[in-house]
């Protein structure tokens, strides 16, 4: 069990040794992203920013026409909503190789607050021009993603994540951009879909009721095609996400189904647009009925509908 902010820390200083050609930019929260390793190791590539995320989004844009790669760092609340002209001005419609590294989205986020959990950065994200948008399940996942991200020509944001959350990949798994990750298959008439942190719920849900799991680290742009091949033959689909239902993973598969025709009904489960409370993320996660428990009775009710 790791959380993905930490194993971005982590990997940050591995890949350092070999690659010269990025810089990491802080906005006063390295020792809540995990890149506080990083600035030791590396002061001379890493640049404090101070509380001004507006501002580091303007570094990182000035930076990246030198031939450097910007990782930018912080909060997902902050570089959803306080940096987002900036990002969308200054670097999204430049095309610009910036990418956005955000820790704590979510509910996810805790005791933290409402203030603090950004229910809406992939929909703002997914929203804007030239932006991919990604949202890793575990550790391996995140390295890859981050591999990807940096050799990657443009500009990308990139969910990690607060809580720990356990392994689901074997050493021998590759991301595939855009395509969806088939986790488990056995019924296709109910395909669960998760990103980030519910990706593990999803799957052992999938797992003990003997339904199909997917996991979507591409959340824009995405293989069409491919999550077609997976709906073509269900009869329900459900979406799980730490995240408002609206304009998140649920919308992403709500327009697959729906631009291609297929008769599949859909389940947005997640935050069911309000803000979050203050409290611990696993009671959060009930609260929210985004919870191991709650998705697996949620399930158990599909497969009674269906079954009548």
């Amino acid at each position: 069990m790791i959380s993905l902010r930490e194993a971005f820390g982590k990997y940050l200083l591995e890949l350092a040794k070999n690659r010269k050609d990025f810089f990491v930019l802080d906005a006063d929260v390295a020792g809540g992203t995990f890149t506080h390793w990083f600035r030791n190791a590396f002061p001379n590539r890493f640049v404090e920013c101070g509380i001004a995320e507006q501002n580091m989004f303007g570094v990182a844009a000035g930076l990246s026409t030198l031939g450097v790669i910007p990782i930018v760092t912080t909060y997902a609340v902050f570089a959803s909503m306080r940096a987002i002209e900036q990002a969308r001005n200054s670097i999204a419609y430049p095309n610009f190789n910036v990418k956005i590294v955000a820790s704590h989205p979510g509910i996810d986020t805790g005791p933290d607050g409402a203030t603090h959990q950004a229910i809406e950065d992939l929909a703002i994200y997914r929203s804007i021009p030239n932006f991919v948008v990604l949202s890793p399940a575990d550790d391996i996942e995140l390295k890859q993603c981050l591999d990807f991200a940096l050799d990657y020509k443009g500009p990308v944001y990139m969910r990690t994540g607060r809580s720990p959350v356990p392994t689901i990949h074997n050493e021998d798994y590759k991301f595939n951009f855009g395509y969806p990750d088939l986790l488990f298959e056995v019924n296709k008439d109910i395909v669960i879909f998760g990103c980030g942190i519910t990706s593990h719920r999803v799957l052992n849900v999938a797992k003990k009721l003997g339904i199909t799991a997917v996991n979507v680290p591409t959340l824009k742009p995405v293989n069409n095609e491919a999550f077609v091949n997976i709906l073509k033959t269900a009869k329900v689909a459900i979406t799980v996400e730490d995240h408002n239902i609206i304009g998140g993973l649920g919308d992403l598969i709500g327009s697959i189904i729906s631009e291609n025709r297929l008769c599949v009904k859909l389940m947005k489960v997640g935050v069911h647009d309000k803000f979050g409370k203050s409290g611990d993320p696993i009671e959060l996660a009930k609260l929210y009925g985004i919870d191991e428990s709650s998705i697996e009775n949620t399930v158990k009710e599909v497969i009674n509908e269906i079954k009548r």
